[in-house]
């Protein structure tokens, strides 16, 4: 429901805007530009940056996490293989091992998302502050009336998504 509301208040605002621009238009030339942020904040040099700082940020914990993913894929195949010939005692001591790996697995599994999406929305949050600067830039030296960073729709005559991402390169 609220995507409709959201969707009929654009509608109406585009509706709006639409009779200003045209009756404008015929007055001054509206210069209209857009940005693509998805690909900003994925292929800009800042983007990419700070992807490899988080890669190597949590790679120790990434490389712990692969460890007791693979300790535990050991233990469960010699539980399996050897299961047959084990006593009682030391399969219930394996399976018990199994368990404890597995739930230490999972905490720190969900721990290291937390962490890595938490810094990765610091991260992502620096870049558009950037970004947003560098359009900004852009528009006034430009002399943009008006830049869309969410369109339905944006021709590549508008596009300015490729300035924005050389733009960046240098800060």
């Amino acid at each position: 429901m609220r995507q409709h509301s959201l969707v009929f208040a654009a509608a109406l605002l585009i509706g709006g805007l639409v009779p200003v621009l045209t009756s404008t238009a015929a007055a001054a030339e509206i210069k209209v530009g857009f940005v693509n942020t998805e690909r900003v904040l994925r292929d800009s040099a800042p983007a990419k940056r700070a992807q490899a700082k988080l890669e190597k940020e949590f790679a120790t914990r990434k490389a712990e996490l692969d460890k007791l993913e693979k300790q535990g894929r050991d233990l469960q195949a010699a539980l399996q293989k050897e299961s047959v010939t084990m006593s009682d005692t030391d399969r219930r001591e394996k399976d018990r091992q199994l368990q404890q790996i597995d739930r230490d697995f999972q905490r720190l599994s969900r721990e290291f998302r937390e962490d890595l999406n938490l810094r990765r929305n610091e991260e992502l949050a620096s870049i558009q502050e950037k970004a947003t600067r560098v359009v900004n830039e852009i528009a006034e030296k430009e002399k943009f009336d008006l830049i869309l960073q969410e369109a339905v729709f944006a021709g590549s005559k508008i596009d300015i998504t490729e300035k924005v991402i050389k733009a960046l390169a240098d800060k």
